[in-house]
């Protein structure tokens, strides 16, 4: 792939009709590797009406005709996980030996799952629900949709964003991460030898870029991966159409770990949760509240096993655990937030940038925050854990749920009825329970409160991509 990338619309690359462009910068070393334009209006159009002319035959396809072009794109990419790994590592700083295994062929079978979704569509049975009337249900895709996806995930999540779509007949434009497009374009690339031009394109560009395919008049539905701030903007510009939205936005999970709880399976559980890919992800095991009784011992635990498991360095490196952050400001953030921590915090391991080249951070563990703290209420979004100390169930379920956020959550406890209370009450789209972060493509995901609305995996996901029809027929004479 050239360093100087180009659009992927209508199944071929095109140059962009851009004004400016953007520096592609390596996390690990903040090199330059290459340049990427930034989308005009006119790029945005000429997407959309791609998309838009591709529907026409796409959304009439079978069933079985989505779902083995799915499955040809997924036999592709696996074909190719080192290349979209190399990729992968080079955009992100995500250590490299272990990216095939923990990413690329997790995406691999999502998309396979979604195929498999293409032909199993649900509903209630035809029937007389109404005197000589026979009801049936349709379900009929939406028609263009725009999706924007983010840096942390750049491949998994334009899975998690085409795959659906397309499976129900769909087509999209797509806009990956400014600082993460290349394996988004090799996947346009990979899908192009199984679909007709247009049904799958993919634009890069910035904010800029991503409220006008927002705004556009094209696209019946908008979804975005993102940060609460970008998914309010989107619902605002979309309600000036009444465009349907998909947003999964942000989190800030709490770990509630009580004193009957395994220790050492927590805290290994914890550490790897909570450090994997740099704390970078809306589900990560950051917030972690543990009971009193246990406290000190937790801690002291935890501080050991993250200063000997959690290590960070270049994505080369063979014994690392995470790889930098991913850009110069997602670092500022971090030191950030660690900077301005209150008088009460204690440093508990960490707390610093890690070398002088590449944003690498330290892994950080932080204790006695207060319930207001900045640390506890807003997202890091890098390789910090925060410790709370709390007595009762009622406490640990208040301070658990008093935040904006509500997309993941977990519990450790050898109680069986405490840990079917709190997957009750947790105000979170998941609860996991003596472990945090596995994900499978047959369950659902995704938050309430500011951390969105609408499912990605499972069936769920795949329905949001459908709309439904009512069709009755006059049977009488």
């Amino acid at each position: 792939m050239s360093a100087q990338l180009r659009n992927f619309i209508n199944g071929e690359y095109v140059a962009a009709r851009a004004e400016s462009s953007f520096e592609l910068i390596d996390p690990a070393t903040e090199q330059t590797y290459g340049t990427s334009p930034v989308s005009s209006r006119e790029d945005v159009d000429t997407a959309y009406a791609a998309a838009a002319a591709a529907f026409e035959g796409w959304g009439e396809t079978t069933p079985a005709e989505r779902q083995l072009a799915l499955f040809r794109i997924a036999d592709a990419m696996e074909a190719r996980a080192e290349e979209f790994a190399d990729l992968e590592s080079r955009d992100t700083g995500k250590p490299r030996a272990t990216l095939v295994a923990d990413e690329i062929l997790l995406s691999v079978d999502q998309i396979r799952f979604f195929a498999g979704e293409a032909r199993h569509l649900g509903g209630m049975s035809a029937g007389e629900y109404l005197k000589d009337h026979t009801s049936f249900v349709r379900r009929e895709p939406i028609g263009v949709i725009g999706q924007v996806t983010p840096w942390n995930y750049p491949l998994n999540m334009a899975v998690w964003k085409f795959a659906p779509a397309l499976a129900a007949g769909n087509t999209t434009v797509l806009k990956p991460s400014d600082t993460t497009p290349s394996s988004t374009l090799l996947l346009a690339e990979v899908a192009a030898e199984f679909l007709p031009p247009g049904v799958l394109n993919v634009i890069t560009g910035d904010r800029t870029t991503g409220a006008a395919m927002i705004e556009h008049k094209t696209p019946q539905m908008v979804s975005i991966t993102g940060s609460v701030r970008a998914g309010m903007e989107v619902a605002k510009s979309a309600a000036n159409d009444l465009k349907r939205v998909h947003l999964e936005l942000g989190g800030k999970a709490p770990v509630v770990v009580f004193d009957d709880a395994d220790i050492p399976s927590a805290v290994r559980g914890i550490v790897s949760a909570g450090y994997f890919n740099a704390g970078q992800d809306c589900t990560a095991a950051t917030r972690v509240l543990v009971q009193a009784g246990i406290h000190d011992e937790f801690v002291a635990a935890l501080a050991a096993h993250a200063r000997e498991n959690a290590k960070t360095g270049a994505p080369t490196a063979a014994d690392v655990f995470f790889g930098p952050v991913n850009n110069a400001r997602q670092l500022a953030q971090v030191e950030g937030i660690i900077e301005r921590l209150p008088d009460n915090a204690v440093l508990e391991l960490g707390g610093h940038r890690q070398g002088s080249t590449g944003y690498f951070h330290e892994a950080t563990i932080v204790s006695g925050l207060e319930q207001t703290d900045e640390a506890i209420q807003n997202e890091i979004f890098g390789p910090v854990i925060t410790v709370q100390r709390f007595s009762t169930e009622a406490q640990a379920l208040e301070w658990a749920n008093g935040v904006q956020y509500g997309l993941a959550s977990s519990v450790w406890t050898k109680n069986h009825g405490r840990a079917m209370r709190f997957a009750k009450h947790l105000d979170f789209g998941c609860v996991w329970i003596n472990t945090h972060i596995p994900i499978v493509a047959e369950m659902p995901h995704g938050g309430f409160k500011h951390s969105g609305y609408g499912k990605d995996l499972s069936s769920y996901g795949f329905e949001d991509y459908t709309r439904v029809k009512h069709v009755m027929s006059f049977i009488g004479e």
